[in-house]
């Protein structure tokens, strides 16, 4: 049914994501938690990470979070108007094994191995089936999930054929929506950005009993014809993967209407937006303040007896 790794299809990239507030008054304290390291998946391998904070943290530590991700703590307790977050890591990518799609099961088998197996695999997915904070059930959003998923459908004929539903009736506009519009607004408007999309896929597959959970991560952009690379272009990235037994976890991109493979490196995943948020926390002071946002994902040579 799979085809195994083309081990000759493999990028390596350099990726600096420098995140920079600005503070009309001074903050006396500050505390955040990032998530900016890149995961080790079966596709990709993160071969070096460093974190830049300044001012320099008082504390700064790291651990895994619930669902695996890395995940960096620190506190600045000395005043200051401006604070900068760079991280920095060198990530090799492999492409993504192809799924002959009339192949998979039936969605609805796939709905009863979440729904009824006891299998430790089964029950490690079931907790991608309820509602979270960003991922709630609406109106309207099993009406629009049905029309993907006839009786007795491949379970990836579906799911693709949902990714493409998506991109196709909802557009991409960054001014339409923030991290707080409810779902069912997303829905309502039929526009957002790759956040509301990635929410939107895996709500309609949840309230179907499917597994689904939100991925974050980079985007790597490339250049309008002639015209030269810009430092900074690039984007962090949402996207979702959902699950079919003896398949494990597949990716999807709405946004953009594809499967992720070479161009998406992978910070991590959670039940949605909130598991996984690059940068949070909380500070006292600081008035109005403003957050610039630079993401630079550059390929770089692969390195000796790397195949390419």
């Amino acid at each position: 049914m799979l085809q195994n790794f083309d081990l000759g299809t493999v990028m390596r990239y350099h990726v600096v994501h420098t995140t920079t507030y600005f503070y009309g008054e001074p903050v006396s304290l500050c505390q955040n938690e990032i998530h900016l390291t890149p995961r080790n998946t079966a596709r990709q391998t993160c071969l070096e990470h460093r974190l830049t904070i300044q001012p320099t943290p008082a504390k700064l530590e790291n651990y895994f979070d619930y669902f695996g991700n890395q995940v960096h703590f620190f506190s600045i307790p000395d005043a200051h108007h401006e604070m900068l977050v760079t991280a920095e890591s060198e990530v090799r990518v492999l492409s993504a094994q192809y799924i002959p799609p009339e192949a998979t099961p039936p969605w609805e088998q796939v709905r009863e191995f979440a729904k009824s197996s006891n299998t430790s695999e089964a029950l490690d997915t079931r907790q991608f089936l309820f509602d979270s904070p960003h991922v709630a059930a609406c109106p309207g959003l099993a009406e629009f999930a049905a029309e993907s998923f006839p009786p007795e459908r491949p379970w990836l004929v579906a799911v693709l054929d949902l990714t493409a539903r998506i991109n196709r009736h909802f557009v991409y506009d960054p001014t339409a929506t923030n991290i707080s519009t409810p779902l069912a607004t997303v829905l309502d408007i039929r526009r957002g950005v790759c956040q509301d999309f990635a929410h939107l896929q895996i709500g309609c597959l949840r309230l179907l009993g499917l597994p689904a959970r939100y991925m974050s991560g980079y985007l790597v952009t490339a250049p309008p014809d002639g015209q030269p690379r810009m430092q900074g272009a690039d984007a962090s990235h949402a996207w979702l993967s959902a699950y079919c037994p003896g398949l494990g976890w597949i990716e999807f991109d709405p946004t953009n209407n594809l499967v992720p493979s070479l161009g998406h490196v992978t910070i991590g995943w959670g039940r949605d937006y909130g598991d996984i948020c690059p940068i949070q926390g909380i500070f006292i002071g600081g008035g109005q303040h403003s957050m610039d946002v630079s993401v630079d994902v550059r390929p770089v040579p692969l390195g000796d007896g790397e195949p390419g």
